[in-house]
Parts: structure tokens; sequence; C-alpha cells
């Protein structure tokens, strides 16, 4: 009766083990947001700041809840393109750094490309996605993956590489193939450096989704804040920012928790 007893606590200990931090954590987070808000409204009207510079945080929020649809199109829309931009590179990321690790010949010639590639600002790339898909989801997406693969592919090879041979070698000894090696030791070894560079892609992609909405779109906040700013409407433009900010915000979080939950040897060390 007593084990009967003491497995639902066991696991019921288990479960808050692994939710307390995260409970923590968003509490924290709220309680820090709480914080920045007031400290933002009470600035405002103590200084006497002009709404042209800085508005007023309920005035923000004033002006979302009066075209709430508006904004919520917006976010649904930059939120599909950042996740599919994000998505594409990762998988192409993860690709090229397991491509580069087996074949360094084929490392040689593509990665000084890829470096190349980066120095070309997004503002000139996203011109010539736009050109060549139109100003369509995948063009914007394009440009969330432009700014999302080559770190992944850095962090990807950076973390494979790290791998003690020895290790490979000892399950070679044991009758080990390349693909069990591949995802028994080297990709899991990798994670750390690999979630490097996913929580830096969630705000790049998120980046790209916005630059290449201002090449010409209909929906997202980055046509929001571009109309907002040819308008002068300050406090949309703000509400658009604040929109974007917590899309981002979200999305590093989202990121962030699922490292800890596949991460879990670096979160106890």
């Amino acid at each position: 009766m007593s084990a009967s007893l003491s497995a639902p606590a066991m696991r019921a200990t288990g479960v808050w083990r692994h939710t307390a931090p995260v409970l923590l954590g968003l509490g924290r987070l709220v309680l820090g947001l709480a914080i920045a808000a007031a400290v933002w409204e009470g600035a405002v009207l103590a200084f006497g700041i002009r709404p042209e510079y800085l508005p007023r945080l309920s005035a923000i929020l004033s002006t979302i809840a009066a075209t709430p649809e508006a904004y919520a199109a917006g976010f649904l829309r930059t939120l599909l393109e950042t996740l599919l931009g994000f998505a594409a590179g990762v998988l192409v990321g993860v690709l090229n750094g397991v491509l580069f690790l087996r074949a360094p010949v084929l490392r040689d010639m593509l990665f000084p490309i890829f470096v190349v590639s980066q120095t070309i600002p997004v503002i000139a790339f996203g011109a010539l996605v736009v050109l060549w898909f139109g100003n369509t989801l995948l063009a914007k997406a394009v440009i969330a993956f432009y700014l999302t693969f080559f770190p992944v592919t850095v962090n990807t090879l950076l973390g494979l590489q790290s791998v003690d041979p020895r290790q490979v070698a000892l399950l070679r000894s044991f009758g080990a193939n390349g693909r069990q090696i591949l995802f028994r030791l080297l990709l899991p070894t990798a994670l750390p450096q690999i979630f490097v560079a996913l929580r830096l892609g969630s705000s790049l992609s998120l980046v790209g989704a916005i630059v290449g909405e201002w090449f010409g779109d209909t929906t997202g906040l980055g046509v929001i804040l571009l109309q907002a700013m040819y308008t002068e409407q300050v406090t949309v433009m703000w509400a658009a920012i604040l929109c974007a900010a917590l899309l981002g915000t979200g999305f590093y979080a989202l990121v962030s928790l699922a490292e800890r939950w596949l991460v879990f040897w670096g979160a106890e060390q």
C-alpha cells in the first residue's frame, strides 16, 4: 500500500521539479513586464514627454484595442513568415554542418561563398528576392531563411567538431555505423552549440520577415510599421513595435524552453 501511495507522489515531485523553473521564470517575466510598464507610463507623465517622441503605454494599448483585427492579422502573418524562414534555415543549417563535417573539400569550396553571401545587406538581398518571387509569403520566408541558415551552419559545424575523437573510436569499436554515431553521439553533443544559433536565429528570422514586408505587402507588422511611418502616426508605429517585441520575445522564450527540455544535461551542470 505504501509503495502504491508513494509512486504517484514521486511522479508529482518529478513533474514539479521540471515545471517549477518554468513557472518561476514566467513569474519573473510578468513581474518585469509590470515594472517596465509602470516605469514607462510614469516616466512619460513625470517628465512631460511629448507623444510624438514617446506615447504613453496606455495610449498605445488603446490604439491596439481600437483595431485589434488589423494587429492580430499582422501578427499572425509575420509569425507565419518567421516560422517558415526559421524552420527552413534550421533544417538547411544543420544539414550543411553535417555535410561540411563529412566532406571537408566541399566545406572549403562552399563556406567562403556563404560568408560572402552574409556580407550582402539584407535590404539589397530582399529587393532581389521580391523581384524573383513577387510580394508573396514565400519571398518573406526566404529573406528570414537568409538571415537564419548561416549562424546555424557555423554553430552546428563547431558543435560537431567539438566531439572527442576517442568517443567516436569507442563507438566504432562496438560496431556502430556512421548513422548511429551521428544521431547518438555527434548531434546530441553539438546540441548546446546548435541552440546558441537557434536563439540567435529566432530574432534574425523575425527581422528578415519584417524587412521583407517593407518591399510591399498588404498584411504584416512590417506593413503597419511602414504605413505608420509615412503617415506620421507615432502611436500606431509604437503599437507595431510593441507587437513585434511580443512576437520576438515569445519566440525566443519557446526556443529557450525547448533547449531546457532537450539539452537537460546542460541545465544540470
